[in-house]
C-alpha cells in the first residue's frame, strides 16, 4: 500500500477498533461531494483549477407558462461522454474519474463505463496526468489509481473487477484533512512532481 507520508497500513491502524471503516467523520459525505470541496479549496488558494464536469441531458418537455419563462418539465440524464473531472495543475492537464465502492474485496469494471476508459486511455497519449479516484467505503480510504496502472490491468485479465489487494499495492491512498477531505493535489505532488520537491528540498 502506497501512503504519500510513507506509513505502512500496519503502522496507521494497529487494532481492530482503530479500522478505517468504523470512522464515521465521513458520515453523510460523498465522494464527489468531498472532492467538490477540495476542488474549492484549491481555486480559493490559487494551487490549481480543476472542476467538475455538468451531467449532459437530453430535454424532452418544456413548458411556457407565460412569455418570458421557461420550465422544463421532463428529462433524462445521458451517459457522459469523458470523464468526471479535468483541470489544469503546474501546468499539467489532469483528467480524472471518481468512484465509489461499496465491496470489501474488489473493484467492478462495471463502474466506469467503457468510453471513459478509452478517454483516459486518450488523454495519456497527450501527456495528461490522468488517474482514478476510488473510495473503498468499508474501510474509509480512498486511493488514487494511475490510469496506465489502471488500463494496463484493465487490458491483461478476464476478470471482471479489480482485487481489492491489487488496488493496495499499486494505488496510492490520498490524505484527508477538514479542509480539503480528498486531497489528491498531494498525491500527485508524490507521484508526478516529486524530483522537484527534491530539488526544491536541495535548494
Amino acid at each position: 500500500m502506497k501512503y504519500p507520508n510513507g506509513k505502512k497500513a500496519s503502522e496507521k491502524f494497529t487494532k481492530k477498533s482503530d479500522a478505517p471503516h468504523h470512522d464515521t467523520s465521513r458520515r453523510g459525505m460523498t465522494l464527489e461531494s468531498e472532492i467538490n470541496k477540495s476542488n474549492e479549496y484549491y481555486l480559493a488558494y490559487k494551487i490549481c483549477n480543476i472542476h467538475k464536469k455538468p451531467t449532459p441531458i437530453t430535454i424532452v418537455n418544456v413548458s411556457y407558462p407565460s412569455r418570458n419563462k421557461a420550465k422544463i418539465t421532463e428529462a433524462y440524464f445521458k451517459i457522459p461522454s469523458t470523464t468526471d473531472y479535468n483541470g489544469i495543475y503546474k501546468g499539467r492537464y489532469v483528467d480524472f474519474e471518481a468512484k465509489e465502492c461499496k465491496s470489501r474485496t474488489a473493484f467492478p469494471f462495471s463502474s466506469i463505463h467503457a468510453h471513459q476508459i478509452k478517454h483516459l486511455a486518450d488523454v495519456l497519449e497527450h501527456g495528461a496526468i490522468a488517474f482514478i479516484i476510488i473510495r473503498m467505503t468499508y474501510y474509509n480510504i480512498d486511493y488514487l489509481i494511475k490510469a496506465e496502472d489502471f488500463l494496463l490491468y484493465y487490458n491483461s485479465t478476464d476478470r471482471r473487477s479489480i482485487p481489492y489487494d491489487w488496488i493496495k499495492e499499486n494505488g496510492y491512498v490520498i490524505a484527508n484533512t477538514y479542509l480539503i477531505p480528498v486531497d489528491f493535489i498531494k498525491t500527485i505532488d508524490d507521484i508526478y512532481f516529486k524530483e522537484d520537491l527534491d530539488d526544491q528540498e536541495d535548494q
